[in-house]
C-alpha cells in the first residue's frame, strides 16, 4: 500500500471513530448514524472519480448548511432524540453534516485537516454529552488512528518533499540526492513512533487530569435522571414500587470494604413513611430535618455510635435520579462525600441538596442489632412521640384486627410477634407485580380477596396488623442488594431491586429492627446468573465501573485525598530523610567526641582506628570501581558492542558501497584509477550510483552517521543496480 492509499484508509479510519464515539452518546439516534455510515461508504467509492464535488460546490454546501441548520434548530423542525437535548443534537448533525460534505469532495491536503478538526471536534461534543464507558473506548482508538495518520501525513508530505529534492540534485550535479530518498514508512516503524506519542500525551494529560475538577454529571446535554420519585418522595400511594420495578434502569453501584458476597441480605435504606390513610402511605414530620455539617476529613457524622462492632463502610456510586435521598445500609452513622450540609428527617432518613448529577460518597453504617434473648425481653413502654408509628387508618377493615390477633396470640413478647405476621405473608400468599388489589382499602382487598402482590403490600400488612396490637412500626423504601458483580467488586443496583419492608420499634434498647414479609420469589440479588453472554455483561459492568471510579466519579473530594496522601508521602519522606541526616550528626559528634578524648586514651584509639579504616573502605571501593570501569571499556566484548551499537552504519559505508562497485564489475564498468569516486560516478550516469556515492562521501569522510531511512534507501539502490534497472 503506497503512502497516499494508507493516508486514505487513516483518514477515513480517523473520521469514522470521531463519529463512534458520537454516536455511541445517543444523540443521533439510529437514522442519523446510518445515513452518515452510507455517505461516508460512498465517499470511499468515489475517491478519485469524477463523480466527486468539486472544492467550489463543497465550500458553498458548507456555507449554506450552517445557516439551514440553524433554522431547522430555531424553529424546532427537526425530531431529536437520543440524548433529549436539543443543543447536542443539532451541534452533532451539523458537525457530521460537513464532514460528509468534505469527504463526497476532491481533497487535498488542506480539506483533510478540516476532517480531522471536525473528527476532533465530534470526540470533544461526546465527551460533553455521555459519561459512558464505551466513550473510553472510541477515544482510546482515535488517539491512536489520529496519531497514526497525523504521522503517515507528514511522512508523504517528507518523501514528497525529497523526492523534489533528489531530481534537483541529479540535474545540477549537486550532493544531496539521497537523503531519506525513499522514507515510506512500514507497519512496525508506524507503530513505534505512536506509541511513543501516546505515551507523550499521556504523560502531559496525566497532570492536568489529577488537578482538573471533576464534577458527577456529563456536561453539555447531560444525561437526564431516571424517574424514581414516586418510590422516594415524603408520600408514596400503595403499588408505587411496583411501578419503579418496571425498570431496568442501573440506580447506583455499591463497593463494601469486605470482599465476596455477603452472606446476609444486603438492603439499601432509602426513606421511612409513618402515616397510612388505607390509599398511600405519608410522613408526618417531613418538614423536621436536622442540618447535619461536614467536619474533619469531609466527614459528617449523621448518628452515634452504640459499640465497635458491626461496622460497614460502603462506597456508593449514585447515578443522577429523580431524589435528594442518600441510600445506605441500616442505621448509618457517618457519610464522607463531596457535601457541605446533609439532612436527616425525624424518621432517619438522609437527603442533601441535589442538582441532577452523579454522587459518590462513603458511609459507614453500624449493622449489629441487640442479641436475640435481649429484643424478646424488651416489654419497655413507648414515649408519647412514638404515637405517629401506632397510627391506624379510619375505617380500617376489622378482618385485619382479627387476622392480627389470631397471628400473635401465642407471642410472648413484640419480637415474636412480629416473627409470626413475617412468616405468616412470606408463606401464605403468592408474590406478583401485576396491580391487581383495588377499592376504597386495598390492603383488605390484598389480605383476604387477592392473597398475592408485591413488596409494598406485604410490608404494609406486617405494618399495620402489629400496630393493631400495639407494636410501633415504620415502612421502609429502598433497594435489595442487587446483583453482585464479582469481576468489579460491586454490587450493581436497579431499580427493578426496588424493594419495601418494615422495621420495629423496641424502645427498652431504643433501635430499630428491620423485617421483611416479602416472599422468596419477591427477592433478589446475589451472584446472579451465569453463561457466556452473563460474564461478558459483567465483564462490561466492570470496565463501566472502572470508568465511573476513576474518571467520572473524580470530584475535588477525591482530589484533595490524592493531595493529602501525596502531601503525607512527601512529609514522611523528608521525616525520614532528616531522621538520617540526624543518626548521621549524632554517629559524627560522638566520634568526634571520642576522637577528642573525651572517654579516655583507649576509645580515642579505637575513634582512630574506626575513621582510618572508614576512609580506607571508601577509597578501596573508588579505586575498584575505576579500576572496573577501565577494564571493561578495554574489553574485546565492550569493543565489539560499541562496533555494534555506535560503529554500524560507519563501518557500513565502505561495505555497502564496495558492493556497488562488485555490481558495476559484473556489467563491465570499474573505477579507473586517476577517477574520484564522484567522477566514476557521473561518468556510469545512473542515479543510484550518484546517490550512493554521496552517501558514502558523507559517511567515509564527514562522519555522518546513516539513518534508518537512508539505509533503506540504500538497499533499495542496490537491489535496483543489481536487477538492472
Amino acid at each position: 500500500m503506497n503512502s497516499d492509499r494508507l493516508l486514505q484508509a487513516l483518514s477515513y479510519t480517523a473520521v469514522f471513530c470521531g463519529f463512534l464515539s458520537l454516536w455511541t452518546t445517543g444523540a443521533l439516534g439510529m437514522a442519523g448514524g446510518l445515513l452518515f455510515v452510507a455517505l461516508a461508504a460512498g465517499a470511499w467509492l468515489l475517491e478519485g472519480t469524477r463523480f466527486q464535488l468539486s472544492e467550489r460546490m463543497g465550500t458553498v454546501l458548507i456555507l449554506l448548511a450552517i445557516p439551514v441548520f440553524y433554522i431547522l434548530w430555531r424553529y424546532r423542525l427537526l425530531l431529536f432524540t437520543g440524548t433529549g437535548s436539543e443543543l447536542p443534537a443539532i451541534l452533532a448533525r451539523l458537525i457530521l453534516s460537513l464532514s460528509a460534505i468534505k469527504l463526497l469532495q476532491k481533497k487535498t491536503d488542506r480539506d483533510w485537516i478540516f476532517l480531522f478538526v471536525m473528527a476532533f471536534f465530534q470526540v470533544l461534543l461526546a465527551a460533553g454529552i455521555t459519561i459512558s464507558a464505551t466513550y473510553l473506548v472510541t477515544f482510546g482508538a482515535f488517539v491512536f488512528v489520529m496519531v497514526s495518520t497525523i504521522i503517515v501525513f507528514e511522512s508523504r508530505k517528507t518523501e514528497e518533499s525529497v523526492r523534489e529534492g533528489l531530481r534537483h540534485g541529479l540535474r545540477h550535479g549537486s550532493n544531496t540526492g539521497l537523503e531519506n530518498e525513499n522514507t515510506r514508512p512500514g507497519f512496525l516503524r508506524l507503530l513505534r513512533p505512536t506509541a511513543l506519542l501516546i505515551v507523550a500525551i499521556t504523560a502531559v494529560a496525566a497532570p492536568v487530569f489529577f488537578m482538573l475538577p471533576r464534577v458527577g454529571g456529563a456536561g453539555i446535554g447531560g444525561q437526564g435522571g431516571l424517574s424514581t420519585s414516586t418510590g422516594f418522595s415524603d408520600t408514596v400511594r400503595l403499588g408505587g414500587i411496583g411501578t419503579i420495578q418496571m425498570n431496568d434502569e442501573v440506580v447506583m453501584r455499591v463497593r463494601l470494604d469486605e470482599d465476596g458476597v455477603s452472606a446476609a441480605p444486603l438492603r439499601w435504606r432509602g426513606i421511612a413513611l409513618d402515616v397510612f390513610d388505607n390509599l398511600s402511605w405519608r410522613q408526618s414530620k417531613a418538614a423536621i430535618r436536622e442540618v447535619r455539617e461536614r467536619g474533619e476529613r469531609d466527614l459528617i457524622q449523621v448518628d452515634y455510635l452504640r459499640g465497635q462492632t458491626g461496622l460497614q463502610l460502603q462506597t456508593v456510586y449514585l447515578e443522577p435520579l429523580d431524589t435528594p435521598v442518600l441510600f445506605a445500609l441500616h442505621r448509618a452513622v457517618a457519610v464522607q462525600g463531596n457535601f457541605q450540609i446533609l439532612f436527616k428527617d425525624a424518621h432517619d432518613s438522609l437527603s442533601f441538596p441535589r442538582s441532577g448529577e452523579r454522587v459518590t460518597y462513603k458511609a459507614v453504617s453500624e449493622t449489629s442489632l441487640p442479641e436475640l434473648d435481649v429484643l424478646r425481653a424488651d416489654r419497655a413502654y413507648y414515649p408519647l412521640e412514638f404515637q405517629n408509628y401506632l397510627q391506624l387508618p379510619r375505617d380500617l377493615d376489622e378482618r385485619i384486627f382479627r387476622l392480627a390477633e389470631t397471628l400473635t396470640a401465642d407471642a410472648a413478647d413484640r419480637y415474636e410477634a412480629a416473627a409470626n405476621v413475617e412468616r405468616y405473608l412470606q408463606n401464605e400468599f403468592g408474590y406478583t407485580l401485576a396491580q391487581r388489589a383495588g377499592g376504597d382499602q386495598p390492603l383488605a382487598d390484598f389480605l383476604f380477596n387477592i392473597r398475592e402482590g408485591h413488596c409494598e403490600y406485604f410490608a404494609t400488612a406486617m405494618a399495620i396488623m402489629l400496630r393493631t396490637q400495639g407494636i410501633a412500626t415504620r415502612v421502609v423504601n429502598g433497594f435489595q442488594e442487587g446483583e453482585f458483580n464479582e469481576t468489579a467488586g460491586v454490587y450493581v443496583v436497579r431499580q427493578r431491586d426496588a424493594h419495601s419492608w418494615v422495621e420495629v420499634y423496641f424502645p427498652g434498647e431504643g433501635v430499630w429492627v428491620p423485617f421483611d414479609p416479602t416472599p422468596f420469589a419477591g427477592l433478589t440479588g446475589g451472584a446472579g446468573s451465569t453463561g457466556i453472554v452473563a460474564r461478558m455483561n459483567k465483564y462490561l459492568e466492570a470496565l463501566e465501573m472502572f470508568w465511573i471510579q476513576y474518571f467520572v466519579a473524580y470530584d475535588n473530594q477525591e482530589q484533595r485525598s490524592l493531595f493529602t496522601t501525596f502531601r503525607r508521602g512527601i512529609s514522611d519522606l523528608n521525616d525520614r530523610t532528616s531522621s538520617l541526616f540526624r543518626d548521621l550528626q549524632d554517629v559524627l559528634v560522638g566520634w568526634w567526641r571520642e576522637v577528642r578524648g573525651d572517654s579516655g586514651a583507649r576509645a580515642r584509639l579505637v575513634a582512630l582506628g574506626t575513621g582510618i579504616g572508614v576512609i580506607a573502605g571508601v577509597v578501596a571501593i573508588s579505586i575498584l570501581l575505576v579500576w572496573s570501569y577501565r577494564r571493561i571499556v578495554r574489553s574485546r566484548l565492550w569493543h565489539w558492542l560499541w562496533l555494534r551499537l555506535y560503529r554500524r552504519h560507519q563501518a557500513n559505508a565502505v561495505e555497502f558501497y564496495e558492493q556497488m562497485n562488485r555490481i558495476l564489475a559484473a556489467r563491465g564498468m570499474v573505477r579507473e584509477p586517476f577517477q574520484t569516486p564522484m567522477e566514476f560516478a557521473y561518468s556510469v550516469g545512473l542515479p543510484e550510483v550518484v546517490t550512493l556515492t554521496n552517501a558514502y562521501h558523507r559517511v567515509r569522510f564527514g562522519e555522518k552517521r546513516l539513518s534508518g531511512s537512508e539505509v533503506e534507501a540504500i538497499e533499495q539502490n542496490l537491489r535496483r543496480l543489481k536487477v538492472g534497472n
